[in-house]
C-alpha cells in the first residue's frame, strides 16, 4: 500500500473520531437531565414489578438486545437481575408476524401480548420515522406504557408522538454512524444511573 493511500485512510480515520467526539460534546449540553428523567422513570418502573421492552431495526436492534442484556446481566456492579426484554430477538415471532400481517407490526403486536401498564417501552430510531417503532409506541401509550424514545435527525415522526410524560433522547446529528455512536452513550448512561440509584 503506498503512502499516499495510507495516509489518506489515515486522515478519514481521525476525522471519524473528532466528529464523533462533536456530537457527544454537543449532546452533553442537552441531554443529561432526560437521561436522569429516564434512569428514574426505569427505576420506578422496575421497582414496581414492571420491565423494560427494547425495539429497534439494524444497528439499533443491536442495542435494543445490548441494553436488555446490561439489565438481566450486569452492567458495571453486581446486582439483582432487572426486568428487561428486547423484542427484536424471536425470529419465530418476527417472521409469523412479518409474514402473515407485515413487518410494521413486529413490534406492536409483542407489546399488545407481552406489555402491561406501568411497563417502559425503549424505542429506538436513528431516523425517529421507523414505521415499526413507531407502531409499538402507539400501542403502547394505549396501553399505560410510558415511552423512552432514544432519535436522531430532529426526531422524526416519532417526535409528534410523544407528551410530556414521555422521555426523548435525541441525538443531535444527522448521521446514522454518530448518532448510533451517541445512542450508545446513552443506553449506557441510563444502566449506569439505574445501578447508582439501586446500589448507592
Amino acid at each position: 500500500m503506498d503512502k499516499d493511500t495510507i495516509e489518506r485512510l489515515r486522515k478519514r480515520a481521525s476525522q471519524h473520531f473528532l466528529d464523533s467526539i462533536a456530537v457527544k460534546q454537543e449532546a452533553e449540553k442537552v441531554l443529561p437531565e432526560a437521561v436522569a428523567h429516564g434512569v428514574l422513570a426505569m427505576v420506578d418502573c422496575l421497582k414496581s414489578g414492571g420491565k423494560v421492552m427494547a425495539c429497534g431495526n439494524g444497528g439499533s436492534a443491536a442495542d435494543a438486545q445490548h441494553f436488555a442484556a446490561e439489565l438481566i446481566g450486569r452492567f458495571e456492579r453486581e446486582r439483582q437481575e432487572l426486568a428487561a426484554i428486547a423484542l427484536t430477538t424471536d425470529s419465530s415471532i418476527l417472521t409469523a408476524v412479518g409474514n402473515d400481517y407485515s413487518y410494521d407490526e413486529v413490534f406492536s403486536k409483542q407489546v399488545r401480548g407481552l406489555g402491561k401498564k406501568g411497563d417502559i417501552l425503549l424505542g429506538i430510531s436513528t431516523s425517529g420515522n421507523s414505521k415499526n417503532v413507531i407502531k409499538a409506541i402507539e400501542a403502547a401509550k394505549k396501553m399505560g406504557i410510558k415511552i423512552i424514545a432514544l432519535t436522531g435527525n430532529g426526531g422524526g415522526k416519532i417526535a409528534g408522538l410523544l407528551d410530556k410524560d414521555d422521555i426523548h433522547l435525541c441525538a443531535p446529528s444527522t448521521r446514522t454512524a454518530r448518532i448510533q455512536e451517541t445512542h450508545l452513550v446513552l443506553l449506557h448512561g441510563l444502566c449506569d444511573g439505574v445501578d447508582h440509584v439501586l446500589l448507592d
